[in-house]
Formats: structure tokens, C-alpha cells, sequence
């Protein structure tokens, strides 16, 4: 644009002097050109400086919201994690504390089942003492009730026959037959614990009495002397 009004006032000077040959006032035309085309290179410069000012005001924008929404997204994950975080931290205490009560059962059914083991082991050795006892008692009953092989029916002493086993008040009361009635008037007996031996028949042995839960061992041993199985 300098270029231009240079030439302009060359000519302005040259019209002023009235010197102005052909071939300066060409010179100066072609100067004048030069400088338009300079100009109109330096505006179109001047525009695409522009456009690009834009462009990058733009993507300016454009990052700017980008970043933002970045920022937006991490928060987001951030609260997710913390709030997973809490989470699994609750269900970890939650499983801790399932896993405590089932050790605590865990050991309890193990005291129980050591428990119910001694009580079986005393209950079989309640009937293996009781079974022994029926055995030795028949042994006994065969060696009484055996006569003597060298006398003679004649010569036998004439002896009355015991009182049967299930007759009240005799020393022994066969409980697979007397009455509850008189479970409780003869061996002191409640009404339901009678009551109970009774709707438990048969006995095999005394000892199923406490193997069965019909009385405690308590009773059973009060009673034990005062009573038979006998069929």
C-alpha cells in the first residue's frame, strides 16, 4: 500500500512538474499495479490470518467442552469407584460377620455332637451291662429250676411254685405286663412315666428303659432291682 501511494505521488509530481515522459508515466502505471497486486495479496493474507484465528477460536471451544466433559466423566467414575468401594467394603464386614456366626455354630454343633457321642457310648455300655446281667440271671434261673438228675419225681420235696413275675407288690414286677396303674400304686411311680412304659412295650432289658428316654436314670435306678422283662 506504501508502494502505491508512492507511485501516485511520483505521478503527482511528474503531472506538477510537467515533465512527465511516456515511459515514466508506464513506470509508474506498472508500479501502481505491483502495489495493487501487494495489497490485494496482503488482504487475502489478512483473511486466511483471520479464518485461521477462527478456526483455532473454534477448536479452542471445542477442547474447552471436550476438557470439560473429561473432568464431568472422571468425576462420575470417581463417585462410582468410591461408591463401589463402599460397596464391597459393606459386603465384606457383612461376610465377615456370616462367617463368624457359622464358626460359632460350626462350634457348637461340634460340642453337641461330642455330647450326644458320650451319651451314646454311656448308653451302650448301659446295655452291654444289662445284657450281661439278663444272661447271668438266666444262667441262674436254668441252674435253680434244673432238678436234680438223681432223685426221683416221687422223692422230690413238694416246694409251691413262685408268684409270677407281673404279680403287684412281689419283689419283682415284669414291666412288660403289669398295668400303669400299678406302676404308680407299687414302685412310686408319676402317672406319665407309667404311662409311658406302658405304650413303649416290649422291653428286651431294663437298660432300654433310659436307652429309649421312657424314664430318667435317676428313676431307673430307684426302680431297676424292682422290676423284670421277662415275656
Amino acid at each position: 500500500m506504501r508502494r502505491e501511494w508512492m507511485a501516485v505521488m511520483v505521478v503527482g509530481a511528474m503531472l506538477m512538474s510537467g515533465c512527465v515522459t511516456s515511459s515514466q508515466y508506464q513506470e509508474a502505471l506498472t508500479d501502481a499495479d505491483n502495489a495493487r497486486e501487494e495489497l490485494e495479496k496482503v488482504r487475502q493474507q489478512k483473511s486466511a490470518m483471520e479464518q485461521q484465528i477462527r478456526t483455532l477460536k473454534e477448536l479452542n471451544v471445542k477442547f474447552s467442552n471436550e476438557a470439560i466433559a473429561a473432568r464431568d466423566e472422571l468425576q462420575r467414575i470417581e463417585h462410582g469407584r468410591d461408591k463401589e468401594r463402599g460397596t464391597v467394603e459393606g459386603r465384606t464386614k457383612e461376610l465377615e460377620e456370616k462367617v463368624k456366626a457359622l464358626s460359632a455354630q460350626n462350634r457348637n454343633v461340634r460340642q453337641e455332637y461330642q455330647d450326644v457321642k458320650r451319651h451314646n457310648e454311656t448308653l451302650k455300655s448301659l446295655v452291654a451291662r444289662y445284657q450281661k446281667e439278663l444272661k447271668d440271671r438266666s444262667r441262674s434261673a436254668s441252674a435253680v429250676l434244673t432238678p436234680p438228675a438223681a432223685e426221683s419225681p416221687a422223692q422230690a420235696p413238694s416246694v409251691a411254685p413262685p408268684a409270677p413275675a407281673s404279680t403287684p407288690g412281689s419283689a419283682s414286677m415284669n414291666i412288660n405286663k403289669v398295668s400303669a396303674s400299678d406302676l404308680v400304686l407299687f414302685l412310686g411311680l408319676k402317672q406319665e412315666e407309667a404311662d409311658r412304659i406302658v405304650s413303649n412295650r416290649p422291653y428286651r432289658v431294663k437298660g432300654e428303659l433310659v436307652a429309649k428316654n421312657v424314664v430318667s436314670k435317676e428313676t431307673f435306678d430307684l426302680i431297676k432291682d424292682r422290676i423284670s422283662v421277662s415275656q
